[in-house]
């Protein structure tokens, strides 16, 4: 196979797709979006099968628990993913919002509407339900969308890509809006990345090694977030018993995703009280915790931190501690170290509370909760198409109006300019 000649292809059919799903209504969407969620569930059996061929595949070559996590599919993950698609039937279409409108002293009607991007190109890694989950959206969106996903999961991914092409040809809606490159050579993302003719955004979401490539490569705007270093501080006006509660979930509910934490701060003045019990609790966990020197002082059967060590997204049963003397401390090592993901203050103090949240240029901001609830469905957006750390034009969680642009529209009867 010419990979460049497969991948013109697929490209030039995106572009003439996204013309006609740009103004296919919401009803014929939403009956799209149905006939995938019902494919899911009917399918599970085929799903698990595929996938299973895909987990074998990653088991043989090593690849770490945190890896094979993200790319196996239970029965309870197929019903989410489904779950994920109908969240998307039930928001609202943005396609043909009207944003702003006025009329000019010379009578034009200026009207600033929602219109769709165009055509997406979505680059992942292992998690097979991106498919699904960046299908509908860009669907619903009015986008066509090119898929490529990683290679491990290349069996799962196919067999989601059949489904939800079979539900848009019952819905009578072009195939073709929805694309998935099934060649696994590193060759096909290359000319992906330079399709600017064609394409009108990538989206990566994967490690931060795959994403700067992506970055450095693409002549096609690219929206990003690099790696998801999330902090929780525990301030000193904390309730300890919650502080424990939100750090034990923020960490080991799902330590693969990029909204874990990664890093735990603690205020000196709670330190000693706070720290053993959360730390056995977490290393009963099969958690590793790496410690900086105030923390070794009070727990010596943890290993000690280096610099190095807060700057890394482990996506792993591992944590960095460290004792900071005040608010300001936490917010400055956040800064430093952080990713502009997503970070936590545990407080009942309003006044560090407010500060926290002005002062942490983060995507997401909590106040006393867990950081894994930066997420599409958690924030009532319905499945994500993932999340951003950028400014432009996204920024956390994107969901359908992320994936949107505008266009003026302007009304006249005859207007001149003199």
């Amino acid at each position: 196979m010419n990979i460049e000649n497969y991948i013109n292809q697929i490209v030039r059919n995106a572009k003439s797709a996204s013309r006609t799903i740009a103004s296919a209504n919401t009803s014929i969407k939403n009956n799209a979006l149905s006939y995938m969620a019902e494919g899911i569930i009917s399918s599970t059996a085929m799903l698990k099968a595929e996938n299973e061929k895909d987990v074998t595949a990653a088991q043989k070559k090593e690849l770490s628990e945190a890896i094979i996590d993200r790319l196996r599919l239970t029965e309870s993950r197929i019903k989410g993913m489904a779950e994920g698609v109908r969240q998307v039937i039930n928001l609202a279409d943005p396609v043909g919002e009207l944003l702003q409108g006025h009329t000019r002293p010379n009578g034009l009607q200026i009207q600033k509407v929602r219109v769709p991007i165009g055509v997406i190109v979505i680059i992942y890694e292992s998690r097979p339900n991106v498919t699904a989950d960046a299908a509908a959206l860009c669907l619903k969106a009015g986008n066509a969308v090119i898929l490529r996903g990683g290679k491990e999961s290349i069996h799962s991914n196919i067999a989601i890509y059949k489904i939800l092409t079979s539900a848009l040809e019952k819905a009578g809606l072009d195939k073709r809006c929805i694309q998935l490159v099934e060649v696994v050579e590193r060759e096909a993302i290359d000319y992906l990345l330079k399709a600017d003719q064609y394409v009108d955004v990538v989206i990566p979401r994967g490690g931060e090694a795959l994403i700067r490539t992506v970055v450095e490569k693409s002549t096609i705007p690219v929206i990003k977030h690099y790696k998801g270093v999330c902090h929780t501080y525990v301030d000193e006006f904390a309730n300890l018993k919650m502080a424990e509660e939100i750090c034990f979930n923020a960490k080991v509910q799902r330590p693969a995703t990029c909204n874990a934490m990664e890093t735990m701060l603690v205020h000196e003045k709670v330190a000693p009280v706070f720290l053993p019990g959360i730390v056995k609790r977490l290393q009963d966990a099969k958690v590793e915790i790496r410690g900086c020197n105030r923390t070794y002082t009070i727990l010596r059967n943890v290993k000690q931190a280096t610099d190095e060590d807060f700057y890394n997204e482990y996506l792993d049963l591992i944590l960095n501690v460290k004792v900071v003397n005040t608010l300001d401390d936490a917010i400055a090592h956040i800064t430093k170290y952080g990713s502009n993901h997503s970070d936590a203050i545990v407080t009942d103090n309003v006044n560090n509370a407010l500060r926290f949240t002005k002062e942490v240029d983060s995507a997401a901001v909590y106040v006393n909760a867990s950081t894994r609830f930066t997420d599409g469905y958690e924030f009532g957006m319905g499945a994500e198409i993932g999340i951003s750390t950028d400014k432009l034009h996204a920024r956390g969680p994107m969901g359908l109006e992320e994936l949107t642009s505008y266009k003026f529209v302007i009304f006249g009867n005859g207007q001149l300019r003199g």
